[in-house]
C-alpha cells in the first residue's frame, strides 16, 4: 500500500475557526458575545486541563468563556440548581458540563437538565434522539468532528460499510446514527463483541472509539479502508495501532492532531450557532 492520506485535524479545525472568526465579529458588531459556560465539579486534573483548553479556544475567537467551579462534595441538587441558573441566563448561549463528575452526582440527571437550545456538547437524551432522527442542531461534538473530517477531505460515506468500535452515548452511538443518516451501512461493535476482528475487516470506514490504547490492530484493517481514531489515551496514543493501521489504510487520523482539535472547534461552532439562533 502507498502512504495513506493523513487526515489532519489541525487543518480542518483551522478552516472551521476561520469561518467562526467572521461570524463572531459580526455578532460582536451587534453587541453580542457568544458565551460558553463550562461547569467543572471537583479537582480532576485532566478535566481541569480540558476546561482550560476550551476556555482558551473561546477567548482566541473573541468569545466569552464563563468557568463555574464547584467542590468535589457538590450534590446533584446543587449542580441542578447551577444548571438552572445558566439556562435562565440570556447572556449564556452554551453550557458544557465537564465529565466525569464525582460519583455521588446523578450525571444523567445533570446532563438532561441542560436546556436543549444550550446543549452545545450534545449530551442530553433529547439531543441524542434528535440526532437519531437527523435534525439535531448540536450533535455530540466528537461525532460531529468525525463527520466534518470526512466531509473536509471529500471522503465518500454513502453506500460504504462503516464499523464503529465503541458504544458510548456521546460517541459510538451518535456517530453510528450520523453515518447511517448519510446512507452508510453501519455495524456497531464494542470491546466484548465476539469475532471483532472479522467485523472490522469488512469495514470501508473504521471509527475507533473504544477507549483502549492501540486496541485496533493493523491486520484488522481492510486494504484501502478509512480509519478515524477518536481515542486519546495515556502516552498520546489512540485506540488504533497507528503504524499497523496506516500500512493498510487509504486515509487515517493521527493521535494527537486528528479528531481532537476538530472536536473543540465543533463545540465553538455550536456555541456560535446558538448565539445566532438566540437573536432570531
Amino acid at each position: 500500500m502507498k502512504t495513506p492520506l493523513l487526515l489532519d485535524g489541525v487543518e480542518v479545525s483551522n478552516r472551521i475557526k476561520d469561518d467562526l472568526a467572521k461570524r463572531v465579529t459580526a455578532l460582536n458588531e451587534k453587541g453580542i458575545t457568544p458565551s460558553l459556560a463550562t461547569i467543572l465539579v471537583g479537582e480532576d486534573p485532566s478535566s481541569a486541563t480540558y476546561v482550560r483548553m476550551k476556555g482558551n479556544a473561546c477567548r482566541k475567537l473573541g468569545m466569552e468563556s464563563k468557568k463555574i467551579e464547584m467542590p468535589t462534595e457538590t450534590t446533584t441538587e446543587e449542580l441542578l440548581a447551577t444548571i438552572k441558573q445558566l439556562n435562565e441566563d440570556d447572556t449564556v448561549h452554551g453550557i458544557l458540563l465537564q465529565h466525569p463528575v464525582p460519583e455521588q452526582i446523578d450525571e444523567r440527571a445533570a446532563f438532561d437538565a441542560i436546556a436543549i437550545e444550550k446543549d452545545v456538547d450534545g449530551v442530553t437524551t433529547l439531543g441524542f434522539a434528535q440526532n437519531a432522527f437527523h435534525f439535531a442542531q448540536y450533535p455530540s461534538c466528537t461525532p460531529a468532528a468525525i463527520m466534518a473530517i470526512l466531509d473536509h477531505y471529500d471522503l465518500p460515506i454513502e453506500g460504504k460499510h462503516a464499523v464503529v468500535v465503541g458504544r458510548s452515548p456521546i460517541l459510538g452511538k451518535p456517530v453510528s446514527m450520523m453515518l447511517l443518516n448519510r446512507n452508510a451501512t453501519v455495524t456497531i461493535c464494542h470491546s466484548r463483541t465476539s469475532e471483532l476482528e472479522a467485523h472490522v475487516k469488512q469495514a470501508d470506514i473504521v471509527v475507533a472509539a473504544v477507549g483502549r490504547p492501540e486496541f485496533i490492530k493493523g491486520e484488522w484493517i481492510k486494504p484501502g479502508a478509512v480509519v478515524l481514531d477518536a481515542g486519546y489515551n495515556k502516552g498520546n496514543v489512540g485506540d488504533c495501532d497507528y503504524d499497523g493501521c496506516a500500512a493498510n489504510a487509504s486515509a487515517i487520523t493521527p493521535v494527537p492532531g486528528g479528531v481532537g482539535p476538530v472536536t473543540i472547534s465543533m463545540l465553538l461552532k455550536h456555541t456560535v450557532d446558538a448565539a445566532e439562533r438566540a437573536q432570531l
